[in-house]
């Protein structure tokens, strides 16, 4: 697994424990973590603060979902690799270069081993 040290990650999860746990995981790699519980909450992140190595987002939330938000997000930061969760088996992957699904649930080594492939 690469290191995740000093890496920005935003997390983007309507669930707040869940958005918690993830968030933790990530700042006990050394990460330096922004949330955010909504798509809004998200591009509000990502149009302000200097950079982020990673998004982590929700498929599923209230308002738009997590494909529109990285395409929204996309807009404003092209290069931005994206792992998104879900907790749905049936959800379509739609596999953009630069992305990765990842079924809930997960481990927190699974988590920060997918996520290091992306920001690798």
């Amino acid at each position: 697994m690469a290191d995740m040290d000093g890496r920005r990650v935003l997390v983007v999860e309507d669930e707040a424990m869940i958005r918690f746990v993830m968030a933790d995981e990530f700042e006990h790699a050394g990460c330096e973590v922004r949330e955010a519980a909504d798509g809004d909450e998200a591009l509000t992140a990502l149009t302000s603060e200097d950079r982020f190595d990673l998004m982590v987002t929700d498929i599923r939330m209230p308002g738009f979902d997590g494909w529109t938000l990285a395409e929204r997000a996309r807009l404003v930061r092209p290069d931005l690799p994206v792992l998104y969760v879900t907790g749905f088996s049936n959800v379509d992957p739609r596999p953009v270069p630069g992305s990765e699904v990842l079924a809930k649930p997960f481990s927190p080594k699974q988590l920060l081993v997918v996520a290091s492939r992306l920001v690798t």
